[in-house]
């Protein structure tokens, strides 16, 4: 079962669109005459009805942590319908890896195609129900005049555009994605250093957040003797190839320290050593908790080409409750306590003294595990959290009758409350 199947949002290939699904409803019923049959007709007493929170046109690629802040949005109460845009999956059935081959000869010709007809389908949307806000997650393919004609059809409507990675980094930019950073409500990013380059560019409002988690699926977990021996490792990798960290990770090796990696691209790596086990595969969202949790040491290395501080895998290490020794930045740092959360280094000596160390102290090692752990909880790290906080800001820089949609405590739907308690969100 895929994540999206796991609480059910709308998917744009569906017949029609979904109507909204109502408030929460008590069980009383009204009276009815005696000669009527009875009805069941839900009432709240001395409530007024009440929307369960937001609707939202949601676009971003069919997978990975997109499909995880559109099922998070979904968790807090709210009405998501989703449709594909970006590139397809690189894994999977047979036809999504043909359709991804496809999509890489489509751009080399022109970059980043719209090869879901997002733009269409986003403004077929519009045209058929209303929406209080649009969700574009990393909106490469998305063009400018899109966005205007969906304000003009949506009148009112907040467009918040996410990035979870460098949007000023060539690889990850679109001259389309360029042209409409002006248009945009709201720039969320992952980059802090991206706030000030955003608007330098025109941004009118940008928020920086931390990178986050699914609690559904980035927790500890007991595994099944087969895939403990299949995952087992003493000093661990999940990502994809680099070639400076294939050369830390040698050295690793050449110093008796047992080294597993798992990742694309790794193929070409063309060193090798006895210690060091190398599996050129991709983790499905599934199996890298897996692996993490069979991992005694997790090691997190940054991605030079997107100017890291901070990445997906330095939450959801800790999430996992596995041990991170992670590459020294402050935004990590103010993340996770040093010595106390996780672990950090800033060279291979010093990489090297905390392999084998925490290799020898296994309840120091645990108890660094678990507090990371604590601290993804009590730090609300997860996507809720982060994203409750993002509509909060889309919602309170808005038009005045949408400021006043804060949804305070004494008028939330009931089903809603309840999930943000679950959560630790209230």
């Amino acid at each position: 079962m895929g994540v999206g199947a796991r609480i059910g949002w709308t998917q744009a290939s569906a017949a029609g669109p979904l109507a909204s699904q109502g408030s929460a409803w008590s069980s009383a019923a009204v009276p009815q005459p005696q000669s009527a049959p009875p009805r069941l007709a839900p009432v709240i007493p001395l409530r007024p009805r009440r929307r369960a929170g937001l609707s939202i046109l949601y676009t971003g690629q069919m997978g990975g942590t997109c499909m995880q802040r559109a099922d998070a949005l979904r968790d807090l109460g709210h009405d998501v319908v989703f449709v594909p845009s970006g590139h397809p999956s690189t894994t999977g059935s047979l036809k999504r890896v043909l359709a991804f081959q496809l999509y890489r000869v489509l751009h080399h010709l022109k970059r980043h195609p719209d090869t879901y007809l997002a733009n269409f389908r986003l403004l077929r949307w519009a045209r058929r129900r209303r929406f209080d806000l649009v969700w574009i997650d990393k909106g490469v393919s998305i063009r400018p005049r899109t966005l205007r004609r969906l304000k003009r059809l949506l009148p009112g409507v907040r467009i918040i555009a996410y990035s979870p990675d460098d949007m000023f980094n060539p690889v990850n930019q679109s001259q389309r994605y360029l042209d409409s950073i002006a248009l945009y409500d709201l720039h969320v990013t992952t980059k802090s250093f991206n706030v000030q380059e955003l608007e330098e560019q025109g941004a009118r409002d940008v928020m920086f957040v931390e990178n986050a988690y699914d609690p559904s699926l980035h927790k500890s977990m007991l595994l099944s003797p087969e895939d403990r021996r299949h995952f087992s490792a003493d000093v661990g990798f999940v990502g994809v190839y680099e070639e400076e960290r294939g050369d830390l990770m040698l050295r690793l090796a050449e110093n008796g320290i047992p080294v597993t990696v798992r990742g694309p691209g790794w193929a070409r790596f063309g060193k090798s050593h006895p210690a060091l086990s190398i599996h050129d595969e991709y983790l499905d969202a599934a199996e890298y908790p897996k692996a993490v949790n069979a991992t005694r040491i997790n090691l997190g290395f940054l991605r030079r080409a997107n100017r890291d501080v901070q990445t997906q895998r330095s939450i959801e290490i800790p999430a996992c409750g596995g041990f991170m020794l992670a590459e020294r930045t402050d935004e990590h740092a103010r993340l996770f306590e040093e010595g106390v959360e996780a672990e950090y280094f800033d060279c291979f000596e010093e990489l090297l003294a905390k392999c084998r160390h925490y290799l020898d102290h296994e309840a120091a090692r645990e108890r660094i595990a678990r507090r990371g752990q604590q601290r993804c909880v009590t730090g609300r790290y997860s996507n809720q959290g982060r994203l409750a906080a993002v509509l909060d800001r889309a919602l309170r820089n808005g038009p005045a009758d949408r400021a006043k949609q804060r949804f305070p405590a004494e008028i939330l739907p009931l089903r809603w409350r309840e999930r943000r308690q679950a959560l630790g969100l209230a």
